[in-house]
């Protein structure tokens, strides 16, 4: 014959653990004489008694004794199963895709201060730039800024912030008139970015030294080693500009591009998600505030 009411089983249990029916009932949070039908539902489905009652206490016969070996056992484990799945739902992993540079320069140096805050939260980084293949190595969500087109009826977008561009070099270079530049650094991921600052603030730039470099981490370190001056995003140089590694004397300004979380999702539907979302949101205005205070 199959058991198929486990309330009754789960009743009868804590009644087992307990020694009494009241006890088990404040435990279950239900009343006396619930505890007491589903105990005697179990017995009448079974067709034995499982407890001697004595006044208001009860004890496990043999049969009952029986039982309870079994439930206690099946009741254990689903409550660690129970607990895991809770767990789980904190302790989750977020697969991160970023751009290079962004990730090398400013995300990895503060990953530390977000795992201090949820430490149960763990963020698998995917370093990646333009379009977002979601399906690709289970992608969550992607940091990227918008200077190509996505869906927005399939990808669902939070700006983080707006993209402020400027001149960067060893403090021991000559920055005093632009036009003296000994060496522009060009990132070839964004060609027009010189042009673009230059445009923007009115500084005309002459240079008869170019060097183009493959990603913006590489101006960055060319720069820091003194090989001439890049152009760069403040989210990539704010750290270096704050230890002294770099300065900024012409300051920064807005391009008109900006930075966002893309998911497949809505980042509400995943708290993890959007616990990760606000930190970042909150870290990134922290560093732009400090970088324009010294604009």
């Amino acid at each position: 014959m199959k058991i198929t009411n486990l309330n009754a089983l789960r009743f009868f249990n804590s009644a087992a653990s307990c020694g009494s029916f009241v006890k088990a009932a404040e435990e279950l949070h239900v009343t006396h004489g619930a505890v007491s039908r589903q105990v005697r539902v179990l017995e009448e489905s079974l067709g034995v008694v499982l407890f001697e009652r004595r006044n208001r206490s009860v004890f496990l016969n043999a049969s009952g004794t029986i039982l309870y070996n079994v439930t206690n056992s099946i009741f254990e484990q689903l409550d660690s199963v129970v607990n895991q799945l809770k767990d789980e739902k904190l302790n989750s992993e977020i697969t991160l895709s970023c751009e290079p540079t962004i990730a090398m320069r400013w995300l990895i140096p503060r990953l530390h201060l977000f795992h201090k805050a949820y430490p149960k939260i763990r963020i698998k980084l995917i370093s990646a730039g333009g379009a977002v293949d979601f399906n690709k190595n289970n992608i969550d969500i992607a940091i990227r800024r918008n200077d190509f087109y996505w869906d927005d009826s399939s990808i669902h977008s939070l700006k983080l912030c707006d993209e402020w561009m400027g001149p960067v070099s060893k403090p021991s270079s000559s920055m005093i008139d632009i036009k003296k530049i000994g060496c522009l650094l060009h990132p070839d991921t964004r060609p027009l970015a010189w042009k673009s600052w230059s445009n923007l603030s009115g500084v005309k730039i002459y240079s008869k030294l170019h060097m183009n470099y493959e990603h913006f981490y590489l101006c960055i370190q060319a720069a820091i080693s003194g090989l001439g001056v890049t152009i760069a995003s403040f989210l990539m140089v704010s750290d270096e500009i704050s230890n002294g590694k770099l300065h900024s004397p012409y300051g920064f300004h807005r391009d008109g591009s900006s930075y966002h979380i893309l998911s497949r999702a809505p980042i509400k539907n995943n708290p993890n998600v959007e616990l990760f979302y606000l930190w970042l949101k909150g870290e990134i205005d922290n560093t732009l505030n400090e970088v324009l205070d010294n604009n």
